[in-house]
């Protein structure tokens, strides 16, 4: 199998940082096809759409970028209040990137992290996102707050123990994890890729968990990776509480995708949660895998998006 033969890559200055991505190389005279823009997750880069990719190349034109702080895109020092690692910001960087490879309108969705950036742009920038899919999140204001929860709240800690640990602040976590040891964040990159109901690391591509190890066993990924929890356990909060009070919600249809041996799933009710969130039509569908979807599952993965976007 080819390793993203067909697309092109690139980075991009935009909203004050630097982008970089990989996305649908279009032969001379092709006609133009709709836009999906992909967005990975937490611990990994865009390299986690490759065999999902595959499958969709023939009917979208597909922009995969790395979020700030992934992958090679930059890796700036945190604000103190963390807001150049808010969803926000975040968000932000993919409608500039989109609108710099002027594309106004696209299908949209995100993975882990990248479902929480997706989220966000579907609320700031919501005539632009024309059909939304979420992999395996809750809404992250209801998960800390423990909402529609079936067990008891520990039980989400005990799951999600890097929420809590990877806000504290620097430089504690980012040591833990393994910032002046490059084989320590290494085990603890494999103990997250392995986790979560993936039991194991075998569904993931060699060159694809090469590329993790290169791109996320450094102090400045490390770093970049606490900045994101640290925003999303504070001002993303903030952001997601003002959103509510305005009576802001996810304006287009909204496919959610959850792992049936993944937390969210076993630990909350995704699809009330979601609802709650969008006044599109919201439609869950569970598959038989853990947190990793799109790279344990990538024929289903494709065929549900390619069946929702159309």
């Amino acid at each position: 199998m080819t390793w993203f033969d067909d697309f092109e890559a690139r980075t991009f200055a935009a909203n004050g940082s630097s982008i970089h991505l990989r996305f649908s190389r279009l032969a001379r005279g092709e006609l133009p096809k709709p836009a999906l823009l992909l967005l990975h997750g937490f611990p990994q880069s865009h390299v986690m759409w490759h065999r999902v990719a595959q499958r969709l190349a023939a009917h979208y034109f597909l922009v995969m970028p790395d979020l700030r702080g992934y992958g090679d895109s930059a890796k700036e020092p945190g604000l103190p209040d963390h807001a150049n690692y808010s969803k926000r910001s975040m968000a932000d960087d993919m409608a500039a990137v989109m609108q710099m490879l002027g594309i106004d309108q696209f299908y949209l969705c995100g993975h882990d992290r990248g479902g929480r950036v997706a989220h966000r742009l579907a609320l700031d920038h919501a005539h632009r996102v024309k059909k939304l899919c979420v992999i395996d999140i809750a809404p992250t204001l209801d998960m800390y707050e423990g909402r529609s929860m079936t067990v008891p709240y520990m039980e989400f800690a005990r799951a999600y123990y890097h929420w809590f640990h990877l806000l504290q602040p620097a430089p504690l976590p980012e040591i833990m994890m393994g910032a002046n040891h490059p084989e320590t964040a290494k085990a603890y990159l494999h103990a997250k890729l392995g986790g979560w109901g993936s039991a194991g690391l075998g569904y993931i591509e060699p060159q694809a968990l090469a590329d993790y190890e290169r791109c996320f066993c450094n102090a400045a990924a490390l770093h970049a990776a606490c900045e994101d929890y640290r925003a999303s356990g504070g001002i993303d909060l903030d952001h997601d509480r003002q959103s509510r009070a305005q009576g802001q919600k996810i304006a287009c249809d909204l496919l959610v995708l959850a792992g049936e041996r993944g937390v969210v799933n076993q630990l909350f009710d995704p699809l009330a949660l979601w609802r709650d969130q969008c006044d599109g039509r919201v439609r869950l569908e569970t598959l038989p895998a853990g947190h990793f979807i799109p790279e344990e599952l990538p024929e289903a993965t494709a065929l549900a998006l390619q069946t929702f976007f159309g």
